[in-house]
């Protein structure tokens, strides 16, 4: 039995300009790391040729091109690993709709445990640009390569997306106690509202000739989070994500709705400096920058959210069980 456990993420800004048609004439890059939630892949061998995968649903079949979820399927066929495997699945946040990038998560968590199945050692980039393929070129989503990436990697990190197709992941180097600062002046809380990215996702490549220049402003302010980080300054770190939200809103027309807005508003006016919902908006989780001694009059404004408590992660995708 193999298990492998992956980080998810959070990406704080340039959200966007790592999908290809934007990166590709202009270059991307995001500020994201990955936190101390995780998804868990099991991979063990069965008594017979077929194959099992456990996820929300449970499939058995005879023939791997039979598996009706996309992404075990392909990583399967990649890895060459057709058949006599149990695929099990358990993740620490909903699968669906979040915007923690549990699917990229997902399919470099199976990707590692895959190749360790087979006795083979995987690298991170080699993880990112093969979980990348599978999403991105054969199953077509519209979706980027930053959660890819900060999955595989791990870490608190400046990720750049080359117009050549490279991709440079660069560790944000500042104080342990300004990093320690920061993580203790984020919250988080769980909207309840699940969304399906590809439909917001589809809707903002569609709309990227008109935004193209908000997107330019996207990225410069990655260039400016990073500068203060690096001189161990985040006293604008919440306007910054408050600037970000503003653009990214203006990108697709479901990012935000009227529930949304309240709250982000209620936030605002009771001590939050900024903020955004994570990852292509809609729903999910809603991230605030608010220094500690405002933030128990956040909470209160908004207890009809759950509050979700996270940590840093440093380490990216593992294997933490191996067993012949």
């Amino acid at each position: 039995m193999i298990i492998s456990k992956t980080p998810l993420r959070i990406s704080f800004v340039g959200g966007g300009t790592d999908i290809g048609n934007y990166y590709k004439s202009n270059g991307g890059c995001v500020i994201s790391t990955a936190i101390d939630k995780y998804i868990y892949i099991t991979i063990n061998k069965r008594f017979d040729d077929t194959i099992r995968a456990s996820y929300s649903k449970t499939e058995t079949v005879d023939d791997v091109n039979k598996i009706n979820h996309d992404i075990i399927r392909e990583t399967m066929k990649l890895t060459g690993i057709t058949k006599g495997v149990e695929i099990t699945s358990i993740a620490d946040v909903p699968s669906l709709g979040t915007g923690l990038g549990s699917s990229s998560a997902f399919t470099i968590g199976l990707l590692n445990a895959l190749y360790a199945f087979k006795g083979q050692h995987s690298s991170a980039k080699q993880l990112a640009e093969e979980a990348c393929k599978i999403e991105i070129d054969i199953l077509k989503e519209p979706i980027g390569k930053q959660d890819q990436y900060i999955s595989a990697y791990g870490g608190f990190r400046h990720i750049k997306f080359n117009s050549d197709e490279t991709v440079f992941v660069n560790n944000i180097i500042c104080k342990k106690n300004i990093i320690n600062k920061l993580k203790n002046n984020l919250m988080m809380f769980y909207t309840g509202i699940l969304r399906k990215a590809n439909t917001i996702l589809s809707e903002q490549v569609n709309n990227l000739p008109k935004n193209r220049k908000i997107m330019d402003k996207m990225t410069e302010l990655v260039y400016e989070m990073k500068e203060g980080l690096i001189n161990n300054n985040i006293d604008s770190f919440g306007k910054i994500l408050h600037k970000g939200w503003i653009y990214k809103k203006q990108l697709a027309s479901v990012i935000s709705n009227s529930k949304i807005n309240q709250y982000y508003n209620k936030a605002l006016e009771n001590g939050a400096t900024g903020g955004k919902i994570l990852g292509a908006g809609g729903g999910g989780f809603l991230l605030l920058y608010c220094d500690r001694d405002k933030q128990d009059k956040v909470r209160s404004a908004l207890n009809n959210l759950n509050e979700f408590p996270f940590d840093f992660e440093q380490e990216g995708s593992k294997i933490i069980y191996v067993s012949d």
